[in-house]
């Protein structure tokens, strides 16, 4: 959200030539300290952006300054705007739709022809609940943005529920799900939070200091090459369209008897079977025998629960 605020100050200063910083804040929904330090990131990358003091003061932009012609070939405004669209379905933003609004233009006056803009659709909400999902991204990010401590309630895979405060760091996503970084308070440690696990997000109006952190000790890989194990299995025609969603087609050859064969490398965790056993009876494992003994005694668990 920063930059695409960053790029509709730009253009409001280039409509108008001049505007508040309380003006900014208010039409995208910032702090004015937000504003100056996007003012200053924009100043230090070569926009012309003066701030004059006093009763008729104000942030402005030269007169003389404009976009140059060509910024961007077709290619890079499709692009652009492709990513744009696919964002805005998951944080619906004024500023967002502003930018949009304004690079679709820009493209015109370059005389692209763009029939048709939004090619990329992502939405990783979970079903029947987009808007509330993307109501918690958009928290989130806003707390992210403005250094803002939440309290969030949150349930673990265990099913346990719990209270947290956290100063949240970064939004990461990640094979089609949307993880919030942040510094947990109960914990006294960085925790990884899925946006899809936490149940509510209240603001508490207390901000905190800049936190110092390695992205390079944020635990984004899905399970470490200890942690994998290696499988074969038969896929029968029935089940192939789940086995290639799933495995991806690359992995998934002919035999000369004519048997579909995948072997793939798999995180070993306790979910493994349970997935395997979603594909249904057209997905059967060779090997390991290991793992052939967890589907049977987790079917078995199943049964049972059904008797």
């Amino acid at each position: 959200m920063k930059y695409q605020i960053m790029l509709g100050i730009l253009f409001t200063l280039m409509n108008n030539r001049k505007a508040t910083a309380g003006e900014l804040a208010e039409k995208f929904s910032c702090s004015t300290r937000s504003i100056y330090r996007y003012i200053d990131e924009m100043t230090v990358s070569g926009v012309p952006i003066d701030i004059a003091q006093g009763a008729r003061g104000g942030i402005y932009i030269s007169d003389c300054y404009k976009l140059p012609k060509g910024l961007m070939t077709r290619e890079e405004y499709d692009k652009t705007l492709d990513a744009l669209f696919a964002f805005r379905g998951q944080l619906p933003d004024k500023a967002l739709d502003s930018a949009i609004s304004k690079l679709t233009q820009a493209s015109k006056e370059e005389k692209f022809d763009r029939a048709l803009s939004g090619n990329i659709l992502v939405d990783s909400g979970d079903w029947g609940s987009a808007g509330k999902f993307s109501e918690k991204l958009a928290l989130a990010e806003k707390a992210v943005e403005e250094r803002e401590c939440l309290e969030i309630c949150y349930i673990d895979r265990g099913g346990e529920q719990s209270r947290r405060r956290i100063k949240p760091l970064l939004l990461v996503y990640k094979q089609n799900i949307w993880y919030l970084y942040a510094f947990c308070m109960l914990r006294d440690d960085f925790r990884l939070f899925k946006i899809g696990r936490i149940r509510s997000i209240q603001h508490t109006c207390e901000t905190f200091e800049k936190v110092d952190f390695s992205r390079e000790n944020i635990p984004l890989s899905f399970w470490k090459n200890e942690n994998s194990l290696d499988a074969r299995f038969e896929i029968s025609p029935d089940a192939l369209p789940l086995a290639e969603e799933w495995l991806g087609v690359e992995n998934i050859i002919t035999e000369r008897d004519g048997r579909l064969i995948a072997e793939v490398s798999l995180p070993d965790d306790e979910s493994l079977a349970g997935k395997i056993l979603s594909m249904g009876t057209g997905f059967r494992v060779i090997f390991p025998q290991s793992l052939c003994e967890r589907v049977r005694d987790e079917a078995q668990k199943i049964a049972a629960a059904y008797a």
